[in-house]
């Protein structure tokens, strides 16, 4: 199975992918003993965080956590390192080329599954990102009703394909029952002219985009009862975990401060971003597209309550094991205790 393709944001919209700009400056202060265990004179332990994608609005939790200072509390030397649009999930960090990376935990137990030691530390979308989505003309109403119809999908891997086992579940189909069309990334397109009768992608950002483009179009939900995939989330080793628990604690603590101050003011998050994408400065289609996805994600990071928390669902978690296994995305079965933990949370 592949993971060379990230499920964080499904197309890049047009005119939000920048230069890394500021990404690349570590935030450094001397590492206390609680954190490296050793004295203030010691090199500042190192916190590289994958972003995995290029710059992005999506990421503006992560921007506004360094620009405000929030990583400086971490006892580390945090840094912000966004991938290449080919370059693999957990490549970086199962190499040891980043200590910690934003990407869908159900992704992460498809990768422990291969016999990756990753570990998720803390969830930041509280609802799943996938949907299906039809044109608002479409006879298609529910999952059901996709029997004998074409779905677009960027291919056999990631979140939308998760989305898909789970939507097809809930409706009470089968692969057979369905054309599937691999569109090779080029589904906004597909369902825009026509060649698709849906596909699967993300709310905050194939949907946004084509109601940017004018296109008329409904989201399907995954399923109307409980969903047995976990979505974005901090991800880490175990290895990384017993050298710096306290690192990792704060660095936690300093991404969820992201996330929380960019619900509460996103225009502020959208502003501090202009550091990080440099067409936000110059491009004024861009910021209103930044800020349309904007408003799609916040919904995403935000509980039932209306609550942001890092906290995992273990049950949830448990379910999620389970459905990759009998989905057979998985090729063994992973023990959904050892792959997360809410140990690291203040």
């Amino acid at each position: 199975m592949s993971l060379s393709r990230r499920g964080f944001i499904g197309l890049a919209v047009t005119g939000l992918a920048g230069s890394l700009a500021a990404c690349g400056t570590a935030s450094t202060i001397d590492v206390p003993s609680s954190a490296g265990g050793g004295s203030s004179s010691a090199a500042p332990v190192r916190a590289t965080i994958g972003l995995t994608y290029v710059p992005n609005i999506q990421f503006s939790p992560f921007y506004v956590a360094e620009a405000s200072g929030l990583y400086k509390t971490t006892g580390a030397t945090v840094t912000l390192r966004h991938h290449g649009a080919s370059e693999g999930l957990f490549t970086a960090l199962a190499g040891g080329s980043e200590d910690f990376v934003v990407a869908g935990a159900d992704e992460m137990l498809q990768a422990r599954a291969q016999g990756l030691d990753l570990v998720a530390i803390a969830q930041f979308y509280r609802s799943y990102p996938v949907v299906g989505i039809v044109k608002e003309a479409s006879p298609i109403k529910s999952a059901a009703d996709l029997k004998g119809r074409s779905i677009g999908v960027p291919g056999k891997f990631g979140e939308s394909w998760f989305g898909l086992k789970v939507l097809l579940a809930s409706g009470g189909l089968t692969e057979a029952d369905v054309k599937i069309i691999d569109t090779q990334y080029t589904q906004v397109a597909a369902l825009r002219g026509d060649k698709v009768d849906a596909i699967m992608g993300f709310s905050n950002n194939d949907a946004v985009v084509l109601a940017l483009d004018g296109v008329a179009v409904r989201t399907l939900p995954l399923t109307s009862g409980s969903l047995p995939l976990v979505g974005i989330s901090l991800i880490t080793t175990q290895k990384y975990l017993d050298a710096h628990p306290a690192v990792a604690k704060a660095v936690v603590a300093a991404c969820m401060g992201g996330v929380n101050a960019v619900v509460k003011d996103p225009a502020a998050a959208v502003k501090t971003s202009e550091d990080y994408i440099t067409t936000l400065k110059s491009d004024a289609a861009s910021r209103t597209a930044a800020a349309k996805t904007l408003d799609a994600t916040i919904p995403l990071l935000k509980d039932a309550s209306g609550a942001v928390t890092p906290a995992f669902d273990a049950a949830q978690f448990a379910a999620m094991a389970t459905f990759l296994k009998d989905q057979g995305l998985v090729a063994a079965a992973v023990e959904p205790t050892k792959a997360m933990s809410n140990a690291y949370q203040s």
